[in-house]
């Protein structure tokens, strides 16, 4: 089989077995949270649990330390454990009563009425074993951008995490300098992205690169493609459930179609054996035209080669450019506090002060997250980039879509 035809295939598996968990709303809320602010009245240990992310431990690390010279009656214990064990950690450790404040990714993949036979997810699970305080009405809350506490803090009316940032990862970073050596158009439809590839292609210049043997690294530049074609990705996933969108109707037919030509004919061969930490040295290097690929990946562009002059756009997946003006994404860290907290005036304060717009500023300038408390900025290259179209920020299909049980390997 030929590498292009094995990412082909590779592409369509991994699109096919996306999953996720949910299940029927049903919460036991705590009562809300006092106001927040009141300083302990004795000495406490606030213990706090983070995902590893080497540059927001690092800052956490110097916050705390500021807290703590700010607040000596509070020593902050925290703990950082892989990403991939965040959920499992978080819920042993509430069911324990182990944990004050803990770092919880944005809420997603909630069951929808129309959705039957899913689980539902960790978050919402915790939730309904009345495990996370109701921070609803807590003055802190309202420093953020309020479609961001009800996209992914919120359940059933009720706000149970502030989140901290989104990502997105449905753009092409692109070559400036091979554009203008070769006088390409910066692509706003899919019949400009694919004679950008012609050109390149003829010059012997591979138009685009992935970290393909990480598999989702290929996968994840095409969201774009996805968003263009289906722009409301709720409605995309309610009507794969309902039937009324098929994978093999004559729309779908068409994204597929565009799926091959951009595995096939627009990545680079020997794409499938890149790492995926490897490929933005690779785009960097100067020797591709184009790295399809989310927002995560600037701060490694710039430290490969800091003089590297690119851009950042949306993926044109239509012939209609007003359809390519999308950024898909998700949202990523936030905040919540265990409701059973011996400690909930310290976790209160600790949330209120991460929240001031000054803190918060220096807290996304560090992780290079698109911020969500409406008075920050965007101080980062990338954030340059992303802020044309920022105001069409639409979370992706997979924070949506929450596969049935029992469906096996083609439930989607």
């Amino acid at each position: 089989m030929s590498k292009k035809i094995s990412i082909v295939l590779s592409l369509m598996v991994v699109f096919a077995t996306l999953l996720a968990a949910c299940g029927t709303p049903q919460a036991t809320a705590t009562e809300s949270a006092q106001p927040q602010g009141e300083k302990p009245a004795q000495k406490v240990t606030l213990r706090v649990l983070v995902h590893q992310n080497p540059p927001m431990v690092a800052f956490m690390e110097s916050f705390n330390k500021q807290f703590q010279e700010r607040h000596p009656e509070i020593t902050v214990d925290m703990s950082v454990v892989n990403a991939n064990d965040l959920s499992t950690v978080s819920q042993t450790r509430l069911s324990a009563n182990d944990i004050d404040v803990l770092d919880i990714f944005g809420f997603a993949n909630a069951v929808q009425p129309y959705m039957k036979q899913a689980d539902p997810p960790n978050w919402q699970q915790l939730i309904e074993a009345g495990l996370l305080m109701d921070l609803t009405g807590q003055d802190f809350v309202q420093n953020y951008d309020a479609n961001a506490i009800k996209d992914a803090g919120t359940y059933n009316g009720k706000v149970y995490a502030v989140n901290l940032g989104r990502v997105v990862y449905s753009g092409i970073y692109y070559n400036k300098k091979l554009f203008e050596q070769y006088n390409v158009k910066v692509p706003t439809t899919w019949q400009e992205l694919v004679t950008a590839c012609e050109i390149f292609k003829a010059a012997n210049i591979p138009c685009m690169t992935a970290g393909g043997k990480d598999g989702w690294p290929i996968f994840v530049g095409a969201y774009g493609l996805l968003g263009a074609i289906y722009p409301d990705q709720a409605a995309l996933v309610e009507g794969l459930w309902t039937g009324k969108i098929k994978w093999n109707d004559e729309k779908s037919l068409e994204m597929w179609r565009k799926m091959q030509v951009y595995a096939r004919d627009m990545m680079e061969e020997g794409a499938s054996g890149i790492a995926g930490d490897a490929a933005p040295g690779r785009f960097a290097s100067g020797a591709v035209a184009m790295f399809p690929g989310g927002s995560w990946y600037a701060p490694a562009i710039e430290a490969a080669q800091p003089d590297f002059d690119w851009g950042y756009i949306p993926f044109p997946g239509s012939d209609n450019p007003e359809d390519n003006k999308y950024w898909f994404g998700k949202y990523d860290q936030g905040w919540a506090i265990a409701a059973n907290t011996p400690n909930k005036d310290a976790a209160l304060l600790y949330l209120k002060e991460f929240s001031e717009p000054a803190n918060y500023q220096a807290f996304v300038d560090a992780v290079g997250f698109i911020p969500t408390q409406p008075t920050a900025k965007l101080n980062t290259k990338i954030g340059a980039e992303i802020a044309p179209y920022l105001a069409n920020f639409r979370v992706g299909y997979e924070q949506y879509w929450v596969a049935p049980k029992g469906a096996g390997q083609y439930a989607n």
